[in-house]
């Protein structure tokens, strides 16, 4: 049996698409309240009715129905991200909102009492709005004292009760998304490379003192880094074609290097030279990057791309944030998104090859458009055959990789129930073994329907990832 015997297996969310309760119990606006469209267009003043994240999928009220239903697939661990707004309203305040603390105690609580650890994102594309407005997000040096204030707080707070932490969610996606990703108000087209990497810089910072505060007040703590993966073949055998694939995954890359081991490196270093970026470094910032490297390496897998020197063939298609050149060899979801069940094994070989740290697959899903019919043990069901298709040639190829030698800890699928999408803001794009009965148009009951997929998924947990292995 390849799939180790505390293999963690369970589900992965974010507080912005499934909470919802945006302005109840003293939470403050984030950046996700005005982006109703998805993080892809262009952002709003303030929070519109027409934002189905704010109620999502109402979560916040429906924790314990939600958590229930996980138990029954037999999670063991489930990721969920605090809202930051939620325990600092605005960012910069003086102490924490108590009713925000309170609300992740009883959601912490509820996973314990299942046996489930949560695997908790620190900031998943959810930066107290102020943040952004006032500071301009992370291109200030500032935000690194109030993300300390907060990790500090939540670390201690729930010490004991959460083990697993990630700091920021697919970080390497500020590249693409400076406002949903860094809090960046600046335009993107107006954005000075010296600015964003900038505020990668005080990103990495902030992630590396996260780091080493959550090992001081807890030594049982595990701290990862969180990255978009997203393999990136050359379109051709062409030397040019493999050095711009190269050269583009350095892109990606680099922020793994800096979490894992502590340096920027040198074909970063050459980037910045050549194009005239200019990061200014605190005189602590080397040591505390040095010395506080993650324990694990997670990431999401959604789709690969290719890349090429001809311009002529530079043809992008759709992709997770960051597109690419389209593969001829394989076949695209609903929403363009290439799939690559092998691209999966390859990436959790590329990172260990290259870290040699523990690897943990954090999303990986498919997006489709569901159909409610008449049946199942709910009264009605989803007959999503594809989904589990998708997920069972993914996690076989999770199996490859660790015959190859990797030592993977575990295995979250984006989306265990339906939630909003990140990307177009719609419900109709479903990742779950849950269907939530809520439309586009914000109507339906949001009453909680197993889908097929749900039992599936039941019975690969309960034989340890045997059940992938049946016709």
């Amino acid at each position: 049996m390849a799939f180790p015997e505390h293999f963690l297996w369970g589900g992965a969310t974010a507080a912005n698409q499934i909470e919802g309760a945006y302005n109840e119990d003293g939470k403050g606006f984030s950046v996700e309240d005005v982006t109703p469209k998805g993080i892809r267009y262009p952002r709003v003043d303030a929070p519109p009715s027409d934002n189905l994240k704010l109620v999502g999928i109402d979560f916040y009220h429906r924790y314990k129905e939600d958590i229930a239903l996980f138990a029954g697939m037999g999670f063991t661990v489930f990721r969920l991200s605090i809202a930051w707004s939620r325990i600092f309203p605005n960012g910069d305040d003086k102490t924490p909102n108590e009713a925000g603390l309170a609300f992740y105690d009883s959601v912490f609580d509820e996973c314990r009492k299942y046996g489930m650890e949560p695997l908790v994102t620190i900031s998943h594309y959810e930066i107290p709005l102020h943040l952004a407005k006032v500071y301009n997000g992370w291109t200030d040096r500032r935000l690194i004292g109030f993300f300390e204030k907060y990790v500090r707080t939540i670390f201690t707070r729930y010490r004991g009760k959460v083990h697993w932490w990630l700091t920021f969610n697919e970080v390497n996606s500020i590249l693409e998304t400076p406002f949903t990703s860094g809090g960046i108000m600046t335009p993107k087209e107006q954005l000075s490379q010296s600015d964003l990497y900038q505020a990668i810089h005080n990103e990495m910072v902030a992630s590396a003192l996260a780091t080493k505060i959550a090992h001081e007040i807890d030594p049982e703590n595990h701290v990862g880094c969180m990255v978009l993966s997203m393999p990136i073949y050359p379109l051709t055998p062409d030397p040019d074609d493999v050095i711009a694939a190269m050269e583009q995954t350095h892109q990606n890359d680099m922020f793994i290097e800096i979490h894992a081991r502590g340096v920027y490196p040198g074909y970063m270093k050459r980037y910045m030279r050549e194009h005239g970026i200019t990061v200014t470094f605190g005189p602590e910032d080397d040591a505390l990057l040095r010395e506080n490297t993650v324990d694990f390496i997670s990431f999401s897998y959604y789709v690969s791309v290719c890349a090429t020197a001809d311009p002529k063939k530079d043809i992008r298609g759709e992709g997770n944030l960051l597109g690419g050149v389209v593969n001829p060899y394989l076949k695209s979801s609903e929403w363009g998104w290439q799939i690559d069940p092998k691209g999966l094994r390859y990436t959790l070989n590329h990172y260990w090859d290259l870290y040699q740290k523990p690897l943990f697959v954090v999303e990986n899903g498919l997006g489709a458009k569901d159909v409610l019919v008449d049946g199942g043990p709910d009264g009605k069901t989803v007959e999503d055959d594809y989904r589990i298709s998708y997920l069972k040639d993914h996690l076989l190829q999770v199996e490859e990789a660790i015959e190859d030698g990797i030592p993977v800890l575990g295995y979250t699928s984006w989306g265990p129930i339906d939630l909003v999408s990140a990307s177009t803001a719609q419900m109709s794009k479903r990742y779950g073994f849950i269907y939530v009965d809520r439309n586009d148009d914000g109507t339906g009951t949001l009453k909680r329907y197993r889908k097929k997929s749900y039992f599936w998924y039941k019975k690969v947990i309960e034989t340890n990832g045997a059940a992938l292995h049946e016709d």
